[in-house]
C-alpha cells in the first residue's frame, strides 16, 4: 500500500513572498488613496497603508534569512515592489503638491537612480556578476521611506505635528543626497565590469 505523501506548499506562497506580494498590493491601494489629497481620512488611511507596506519591506527579508525562505521569485519580485510603491508616492505627491518647487529635483534624482541602478543590474546580470546591497544603500532605503511616510501623512499629519511636510521635505532632500552617493558606487563598480567585458 503506497503512503500518501503530504502535498509541499509552493515556495511561491512562503510568507517571505506573501509579505512582497502585500507590498506590491499596497502600490494600487496607495494610488487611489493619493488621488483624494484634501480628505483627512484619504491620507490617514493612506499613512498607515504605507507604513504597514515600509514593515514589510524589511520583514520579508528577515522571514527570508531567519526561516530559509529565500526564493529566486522573492529576489526579483522585492526590489520591484520597493521601487514600485517609492515611484508612485513620489509621483502622486508632486502632482498633489505636496512635493512641490525645487523639492521636485530631489524626487527626480531619486527617480532616476532607481532607474539607474535597475538597468545597472540587469547588465550586470547578464555578466554573472551581483551587485551586493551596501550599508549605506540600506540607510538611503530606510531615510527615503520615513520621508515618504511624513509626506503621504500630509495634512493629516500636520493636525498631530505641525512642521510634518516640512520634515518630509527636509528628509527628501536627505535621502537624494545619499541617493547620488550610493549611485556613483553602483556606477562606478558597474563601469568597472563593463570596461573589463571582452565582449
Amino acid at each position: 500500500m503506497n503512503a500518501v505523501l503530504p502535498r509541499r506548499r509552493s515556495p511561491a506562497w512562503n510568507l517571505a513572498n506573501c509579505l512582497t506580494y502585500g507590498r506590491l498590493v499596497a502600490v494600487p491601494v496607495m494610488v487611489a488613496l493619493l488621488f483624494y489629497p484634501d480628505s483627512i481620512t484619504a491620507r490617514s488611511v493612506a499613512f498607515v497603508v504605507f507604513v504597514v507596506a515600509a514593515v514589510t519591506d524589511y520583514l520579508d527579508g528577515y522571514v527570508a534569512r531567519t526561516y530559509q525562505q529565500s526564493s529566486a521569485l522573492g529576489r526579483m519580485l522585492d526590489p520591484i515592489a520597493d521601487k514600485l510603491l517609492v515611484a508612485a508616492c513620489l509621483l502622486m505627491l508632486a502632482a498633489d503638491h505636496t512635493i512641490t518647487g525645487s523639492s521636485v529635483w530631489a524626487a527626480i534624482v531619486i527617480l532616476c537612480r532607481e532607474v539607474l541602478v535597475s538597468g545597472l543590474r540587469e547588465y550586470l546580470a547578464e555578466l554573472k556578476v551581483g551587485v551586493p546591497v551596501s550599508r549605506i544603500a540600506k540607510w538611503k532605503t530606510t531615510v527615503q521611506l520615513i520621508a515618504l511616510g511624513f509626506l503621504v501623512a500630509g495634512p493629516a499629519g500636520e493636525l498631530i505635528l505641525p512642521g510634518t511636510t516640512a520634515i518630509g521635505l527636509a528628509l527628501l532632500w536627505l535621502a537624494a543626497a545619499l541617493t547620488i552617493w550610493t549611485g556613483w558606487d553602483y556606477m562606478r563598480a558597474g563601469i568597472r565590469h563593463v570596461i573589463n567585458d571582452p565582449r
